[in-house]
């Protein structure tokens, strides 16, 4: 061969290799692998972290990591790694090279990318775990190939390869048995000990443009949140085989049901002090015959009331809201169908089945069924025909104030799915009785019964343990689904119905399961039943592992008040504090003002629970409330009403009456004695405090309002400043003329509240904004823009709001931007974000912004769903985050609009003052 030809065919060569690695590196190198595409099909739990060591860490100091090494499935893979890492680190162990200083060895592998585990069912009772480790750099992927040489040097093991369908598989195979399979796929490390899982890896990679495990919920990323350290992603259509490894066939039927609401969920998990809170999204079931198919539509059930119906052996609780009508047995009457489909509409949609302790490991739980009563009169005439037309005897037996009669009919008569799951366990467990306890109708067995009522009569539920009652007001306060199990009163439930090769485990892993004891699962749906109904809607989703006595300390930074002061109806707004009275030791007590969904209006004074008046209005307010000359000045839809704080009388020539035609979208109190009123047709209306329109009102706008309205007196003349969503701000005077020089164009939307300041003159008054472009605008009342900045970066798909000060002041304020999930607080005064968080959910989050002085201000974030408020400083961080917070970032329950805060000075402590539902809580907060 002649040397031309040599070396044209060696760059030939060379340029061949070449086009291949450009076409590898900008094709098939240049697509990023998607991680949750190598997770086969049938995994039930996937973990996912993208911080290790800070999980770990976070572990350690819940107290539960050394429990969680110690499980079998950890150990199969943690002893070969934990090995391979000391000798490659010279034998200092990995996790106390991540606590102490710098991560070595298997953490500093780990970093921070993106590591995932799954459990998988692999055989009958056995389950295997697959985890997966992407490389980052050659040095990684040279790491890693060390760490399998190094045990197969090691005598105690054997490295080998095989080659399955095309692909390379390692085998680390112990000479005491047991065997690690490790795939390496475009530097992704996938290893089990199951080799079945890791050949569904290799059956996978040839569909991988088929859904992933995690697909039903696209681009949703967890992960990204602050104080996530890890995400959970459950599949429910599987649970019921993990739970058939784990338990008896059989015994978890009901409960498979209920978890079946959702077919998939993705949940972030969050450490706090004592607890463990997942929270995310659900998917609803699609199957036909599934609960969410019979469930969708109906109303959320309210979890509080059951407090003081729940006693304190309760050992697993499922609440279901919606009524799950059974069919119509042939067997039964048609008077006794008619009387049950009365009884069943005398009760609140929803079924609330409590199962107490067992006494001994083989004794069967005993179980009952709650059912709120919306008259309870009636339910008891119905309880009695159904006794008649049952030939049940109409004798009763009495346990302290409540009576306990035969019920003359089967559970599941009425109660359809949810009742005993065979007719043998219904026959075993005697006749059903019935008693009524408060407001709910109680059934059960007659000796079960019997027991649960003399726990009542002694005040032995939940509403008294200070352990549940802290439960209650950290779970959700509305909830299609709760399951509430508190291991201690189930642990002889679990060991009689766990399956016979698993007690053993269960016993040995005691403390990881007793470490957090309280459980609870909640599912809640969209608030209004027309979200449920588009495509794509989820489930609010919400697991809590709590371990009673360790959020609370008697110093902490959050103190709770109790269950709280109950009204009849639930809250609804914000509630409004009035002015504070110096009381005798020195702190500030403030009277509260609240309003409940029905409009009726109460003044709590400060220090008591009880209500100094209560005033029914004709409908909810509209709009905030206001103190004009000592006085209250609020507005319902078609009245202005101006009440005495005192005593809550009308001042005189109040109400003002609107006609029917007019409907109030809030009311306005000016320095002086004016009053104007905007509805939602974009009308204006100027009175003063006799009741008199003055001419020239009302005014029509060409737009729909930004937010309320301002009024103000300059130099002894009204003025009228309103801000319009199409981008135009006006001035008008006291005829309802236009000042000179408005309207004043902001350059772009507006949306949210303005800010006024009056001056001696027009040229000196000034009002702020702030436009859809991020812009804040100073605009004088002579229609001059006297300052103009950008406070933040915009899309089209951002929105910004000034929030004023909440006590008025019109020299501090803060400017929010919200871009779907993501909301910012900038100050005027700073680039730099004072707030910056990504949100779980959507829509319009409500934000306030207290400044009691500069070292003292608090910013408060309200979420409609799941309904908490978070307190924040300016320097981003929680309030009340440490031993004592509430949650792991600070939140508290709320379900209002927002909430009142005061500072006291002279105990260095902020009063919080917010609505759950029905109740209004008072809580103190440490200043830190």
């Amino acid at each position: 061969m002649s040397r031309k030809l040599l070396a044209l065919l060696v760059a030939l060569v060379a340029l061949l290799s070449l086009a291949t690695y450009v076409y590898y590196r900008r094709t098939l190198a240049a697509r990023p692998v998607d991680p949750y595409a190598l997770v086969p099909d049938d995994a039930v739990l996937v973990l996912a972290t993208r911080d290790h060591a800070a999980l770990v860490q976070h572990l350690q100091e819940a107290g539960v990591w050394d429990n969680i090494t110690g499980v079998r499935y950890f150990q199969q893979v943690a002893g070969p790694l934990a090995l391979a890492d000391s000798l490659d680190t010279g034998g200092r162990p990995a996790v106390a090279g991540a606590v102490a200083g710098r991560p070595r060895g298997l953490l500093a592998l780990l970093g921070k990318k993106l590591v995932l585990s799954s459990l998988h069912i692999t055989g009958p009772g056995q389950v295997d775990v697959l985890y997966q480790i992407p490389l980052a750099s050659v040095r990684e992927y040279r790491q890693a190939r060390g760490l399998l040489e190094t045990l197969g040097r090691d005598p105690r093991y054997r490295l080998g390869t095989r080659d399955y369908e095309g692909y390379e598989l390692q085998e680390l195979t112990a000479v005491a048995g047991g065997t690690l399979t490790v795939l390496n796929y475009r530097n992704h490390l996938l290893l089990s000990t199951h080799a079945a899982l890791v050949e569904a890896v290799v059956h996978r990679l040839g569909h991988l443009d088929a859904p992933t495990v995690r697909a039903g919920f696209g681009a949703t990323d967890l992960l990204r949140l602050r104080d996530v350290d890890a995400t959970l992603l459950v599949n429910f259509r599987r649970v019921p085989a993990l739970l058939d490894v784990l338990f008896q066939p059989g015994s978890h039927a009901l409960l498979d049901q209920a978890l079946a609401l959702g077919h998939e969920s993705l949940l972030g998990i969050r450490f706090g002090p004592g607890q463990l809170v997942l929270t995310g999204f659900a998917n609803p079931e699609t199957a036909a015959n599934s609960w969410q198919q019979r469930l969708r539509g109906q109303p959320a059930q309210a979890l509080r009331p059951l407090a003081d119906v729940l006693p304190l052996r309760s050992a697993l609780v499922l609440a279901v809201a919606g009524q799950l009508a059974p069919a119509p047995a042939a067997d039964t009457a048609r008077a006794s169908r008619a009387a049950l489909d009365s009884l069943r509409a005398s009760l609140v949609p929803g079924t609330t089945l409590a199962y107490l302790a067992a006494p001994a490991p083989g004794v069967v739980p005993s179980r009952l069924t709650l059912l709120r009563s919306s008259a309870p009169a009636r339910t008891a005439q119905w309880l009695a025909r159904l006794r008649r037309l049952g030939g049940a005897s109409p004798a009763f037996g009495r346990v302290g104030n409540y009576e306990m009669y035969e019920a003359g009919f089967g559970s599941a008569a009425l109660l359809g799915p949810l009742a005993d799951t065979t007719p043998d366990e219904a026959a075993a467990s005697g006749p059903l009785s019935t008693a009524l306890v408060n407001n709910y109708l109680v059934l059960g067995a007659s000796a079960t019964l019997r027991a649960y009522l003399a726990d009542v009569a002694a005040g032995q539920v939940w509403s008294r343990s200070a352990s549940q009652v802290a439960l209650l007001q950290q779970a959700q306060p509305l909830a299609r689904l709760t399951v509430l199990a508190d291991v201690r009163q189930g642990w002889n439930a679990l060991l009689g119905t766990l399956a016979e090769e698993r007690r053993a485990g269960l016993l040995r892993n005691e403390s990881l399961l007793r470490h957090f004891s309280q459980v609870a699962w909640q599912l809640v749906p969209p608030d209004q039943p027309t979200d449920e109904a588009r495509p794509g809607s989820q489930y609010f989703a919400q697991l809590l592992l709590r371990r009673p006595g360790q959020a609370l300390a008697p110093d902490s930074a959050a103190s709770a008040t109790g269950v709280g002061l109950r009204f009849r109806t639930p809250l609804a707004g914000q509630p409004f504090l009035l002015p504070a009275a110096p009381a005798t030791d020195g702190t500030l007590a403030a009277p509260v003002l609240v309003a409940d969904s029905l409009g009726v209006l109460s003044l709590l004074p400060a220090g008591t629970a009880a209500q100094a008046w209560a005033d029914s209005l004709p409908g909810p307010l509209a709009g905030p409330l206001h103190l004009l000359r000592g006085r209250l000045l609020l507005a319902t839809a078609h009245r202005v009403h101006w009440l005495s704080p005192v005593d809550g009388r009308e001042a005189p020539g109040f109400p003002l009456n609107l006609p029917d035609s007019v409907t109030v979208a809030s009311v306005v109190a000016g320095t002086s004695t004016r009053i104007l009123v905007a509805t939602a047709s974009n009308d204006l209306l100027l009175f003063d405090t006799n009741g008199r329109r003055y001419p020239g009102w009302p005014h029509r706008l060409e737009a729909p309002l930004a937010g309320p309205p301002a009024l103000l007196t300059v130099g002894g003349r009204d003025v009228v400043v309103v801000a319009l969503r199409n981008g135009y701000v006006y001035a008008l005077d006291q005829a309802g003329s236009r000042y000179p020089g408005f309207p004043v164009s902001a350059g772009a939307r507006l949306e949210g509240p303005l800010l006024t300041s009056a001056g001696p003159t027009l040229a000196r008054s000034q009002l702020r904004v702030v436009n859809q472009h991020g812009e804040l605008l100073t605009i004088t009342l002579s229609g001059d823009i006297s300052a103009r900045r950008r406070v933040a970066t915009w899309s089209r798909t951002a929105s910004f709001r000034l929030v004023p000060e909440a006590s008025g002041r019109v020299s501090s304020f803060v400017v929010v931007r919200q871009d779907g999930g993501q909301l910012d607080v900038f100050n005027p005064s700073s680039a730099a974000p004072l707030l910056s968080r990504q949100l779980l959910t959507s829509g319009d989050k409500p934000v306030q912004w207290f400044d009691f002085d500069p070292t003292h201000q608090v910013l408060a974030l309200t979420e409609p769903l799941p309904g908490q408020v978070a307190l924040f400083t300016t320097q981003g961080r929680p309030l009340g985050a440490g031993a004592g917070a509430p949650s792991p970032a600070g939140a508290w329950p709320s379900t209002g609009t927002g909430v009142a805060l005061r500072y006291e000075a002279a105990r260095q402590r902020y009063q919080l003052v917010r609505f759950v539902r029905r109740e209004l809580h008072r809580d103190e907060v440490r200043v830190e």
